[in-house]
């Protein structure tokens, strides 16, 4: 069952600031000369619970996205300047998949689908990972696809987002919990005959997508109230991290850098969604990360700022009320689990 619209009708309400605030950045002017620098409406009427972006790498200004479920083994490439889909990759060679949640795009020009949902919170003891190349040309194609068995070392949980290193080329995923949520590493190589197993290496708020920097030094998250980019040393995100000035979007559910790394591109679900463009903030007085290859590529922290405090930023009006409002979700939450008593 899903609250998230209870939760933005709560938001709404509480903070009268939000709705102005999400028309103004959902308009927002371009942050650069990058292909969806300015952001994009998604029109296919196909894709209706966009989960998840990636940018492409060897196709200026496209962005591949997936519907959350009920689709089947789709992934569309949409151009950020027109917002149509340019391709539709189907993928073969896997089962049904049963809940896709995130994409992510690989060192090794592969993108990674992440079928790692679970609603119900520990129902599946395993997940899966889907691999293939990136296409070269954009054309409605069918692929066959790798398929990756996942466990989690501490028992089955939740996840929304997925995330590959785009230098190491390892795969992380970020559980989504309500209580405290953790951010599992996978394995150095993922291997198609066995299981793979993750296992946690940070503690994280409630988190619907991630996204690595182009350089692979900052990692950036998102939940529903809000986003936060954390330097990436060591194999985990350090510190605190700094706030990420992150639209308001009543079912936020994805975001990722654009190619060059100037620009982050946060998404909802919903049909017609709007991607909506913010600005890298410079990290540490320096520029906003370049891209891989680029001179001066460095793992330095920093990024842009958003929302109530879910152990993350915040949005700048009403975050302790809107934090009031998303308790009394949860709470309704569980009175619905209890159900009637005999």
């Amino acid at each position: 069952m899903r609250l998230l619209p209870l939760t933005a009708v709560i938001a709404l309400a509480v903070l009268p600031g939000s709705a102005a605030a999400a028309a103004q950045a959902s308009g927002a002017a371009p942050a650069s000369g990058s292909p969806g620098a300015s952001g994009f409406t998604i029109t296919d009427p196909r894709i209706k619970e966009s989960s998840g972006l990636a940018a492409s790498r060897i196709h200026p200004g496209v962005y591949w996205t997936h519907n959350d479920s009920d689709d089947g083994p789709y992934v569309y490439a949409v151009d950020s300047a027109t917002g149509k889909t340019v391709a539709r990759v189907t993928m073969t060679g896997i089962g049904a998949p049963r809940d896709v949640e995130a994409i992510s795009l690989g060192p090794d020009g592969q993108l990674y689908v992440g079928d790692i949902g679970d609603n119900l919170n520990g129902t599946w003891d395993h997940v899966w990972i889907y691999r293939f190349p990136e296409p070269k040309q954009l054309a409605d194609v069918t692929v066959k696809a790798e398929q990756f068995t996942v466990k989690y070392a501490d028992g089955a949980r939740n996840a929304e987002a997925l995330m590959v290193h785009p230098v190491t080329g390892r795969v992380y995923i970020a559980s989504k919990s309500e209580d405290k949520g953790g951010l599992y590493e996978g394995p150095e190589q993922l291997s198609a005959s066995g299981t793979n197993v993750f296992r946690r290496v940070a503690d994280l708020p409630w988190v619907t997508d991630g996204a690595f920097s182009p350089d692979g030094g900052r990692l950036t998250l998102r939940g529903y109230f809000f986003a936060r980019t954390y330097p990436w040393k060591d194999g985990k995100p350090e510190g605190e991290g700094e706030r990420v000035e992150a639209p308001w979007q009543g079912q936020a559910e994805s975001v990722t850098y654009s190619a060059d790394g100037s620009t982050l591109l946060f998404g909802s679900e919903g049909e017609s969604s709007r991607v909506v463009a913010v600005p890298v903030k410079p990290a540490a007085g320096g520029p906003a990360s370049p891209a891989p290859g680029k001179p001066g590529a460095s793992p330095a922290p920093g990024a842009p700022g958003p929302a109530g405090d879910q152990g993350g930023g915040g949005f700048t009006k009403g975050a302790a009320v809107l934090a009031v409002g998303a308790a009394l979700v949860f709470g309704v939450k569980r009175l619905l689990r209890r159900g009637p008593r005999g």
